[in-house]
């Protein structure tokens, strides 16, 4: 590997730098239909670095005829993306880029739970606190940085280096999307969400969905005569559980850590009953069913109503009145790039000689935009940065900074071998 000389050195003395933006970026609240600031922050960043920027539009209108779109209920033309492109001097031999981030996070839940404010960015003990720390602005600042040292030592790519600051990923992938339909494209991706600096191009999908069960109202004291929906949905539950075991008894894969954890059916929310001493007459309970690597979303859902329906007939209550499935917002299909693609061989290489480890290969169990680049712009890619995923979603979310420091040498290093020069 031909590295550039001091490019460990030049990371480590931009870690003040890095780590003032990163805490900028976190500060800079971003809740879904709330990105604004955040991506202007960025996207001052990227022009102050000469990189050619774009501010992309997520608009439902130009979406709605692709295969991957899916409504996730919030502003149809409001929202934004950015896009940096560093230019190549199409000298050489050399590969293009894409180091892609979103900038959405999710609520914080209660606040009293936080040691610190949410959006303070507090650090302390070497790691950054705060919403979005770790999920996943940590490792776009990490990409940002990566070029920005690059440039600080006079490096020029070969080929075409972009970055994406997208939103929507945590609903459903829109922004991703955005950029894929808008024609922005390379010859791979790194999508810099956390994962301990583990290789992870294996990644299953998730689907939401919406049950809803019917019973008959009537006063307590008369509960015999009614039909209380929370015990039909019961039955209904104990099916979904059944349902994940077997899934997971018959499917196997050597890159994911507990073999019982793959692809998890979860119930999230759960509404039902009006008052205490009336038997209930509705429930309404909404979840997240688990996409296996491989598999269809069309089979997935198959095989969730089919498990459904089959409970359903078996009771007297529910075969007349059945239960009812919709699927609504994030549909995560599963995607993967092939162990022995040679983007995640370079890869694999630059972690080693950068940390001095051997590289480690797993799959994720989440839905990720990774499967937008596999599945539908055809780009081997890769989730690759730092922070435990963990964390994600946590009250007191972290990021151990070593970390992002780290990940920005690997990254700047891939760069070099990968893009050319």
């Amino acid at each position: 590997m031909n590295t550039l000389p001091n490019l460990s050195h030049a990371v480590d003395a931009a870690r003040d730098d890095l780590i003032a933006f990163l805490q900028k970026m976190v500060q800079a609240s971003s809740l879904p239909n709330h990105e604004h600031d955040v991506q202007n922050l960025i996207a001052q960043k990227l022009r102050s670095m000469g990189l050619e920027v774009e501010i992309v539009p997520s608009h439902f209108d130009d979406l709605r005829n692709h295969p991957a779109f899916g409504d996730d209920g919030f502003s149809p033309t409001e929202r934004i993306n950015v896009v940096g492109r560093w230019r190549g001097t199409g000298a050489g031999d050399g590969h293009s880029l894409i180091l892609n981030g979103h900038v959405d996070v999710v609520p914080v839940g209660d606040l009293t739970l936080w040691d610190d404010s949410p959006w303070g960015a507090v650090i302390r003990d070497g790691k950054m606190f705060g919403r979005g720390s770790c999920d996943m602005k940590a490792g776009l600042c990490a990409g940002i940085f990566a070029v920005d040292v690059l440039q600080r030592l006079g490096y020029t790519p070969a080929r075409d280096v972009l970055i994406e600051s997208v939103i929507g990923e945590e609903s459903g992938g829109i922004g991703t999307l955005t950029t894929i339909v808008k024609g922005y494209t390379a010859d791979a991706v790194i999508l810099l969400e956390p994962t301990r600096l583990e290789l992870c191009p294996v990644q299953s999908g998730a689907l939401t969905f919406r049950l809803t069960v019917t019973g008959r109202s009537i006063h307590a004291a008369m509960k015999p005569y009614g039909v209380s929906a929370i015990e039909k949905f019961a039955l209904l539950l104990n099916a979904i559980n059944q349902l994940s075991d077997e899934r997971h008894r018959n499917f196997k894969h050597e890159l994911y850590e507990d073999p019982n954890n793959i692809a998890p059916i979860n119930i999230g929310t759960i509404r039902g009953g009006e008052w205490h001493s009336t038997v209930p007459e509705e429930v309404v309970a909404e979840g997240r069913m688990g996409v296996l690597p491989g598999e269809s979303n069309e089979a997935v859902r198959n095989a969730f109503e089919a498990a459904i329906q089959l409970t359903a007939e078996s009771d007297p209550w529910l075969s007349q009145h059945p239960p009812r499935v919709e699927w609504f917002e994030g549909q995560f299909e599963s995607g993967q790039t092939p162990l022995d693609h040679p983007f995640l061989q370079k890869l694999g290489a630059v972690h080693q000689q950068v940390t001095g480890s051997a590289p480690v290969f797993r799959a994720v169990t989440y839905g990720s935009d990774m499967r937008l680049f596999t599945n539908h712009a055809k780009i081997p890619s890769t989730h690759y940065g730092p922070g435990d995923v963990g964390m994600a979603h946590a009250v007191n979310e972290f990021v151990p900074l070593d970390e992002v420091l780290t990940a920005t040498k690997v990254v700047a290093t891939m760069i070099t071998e990968w893009c050319g020069k």
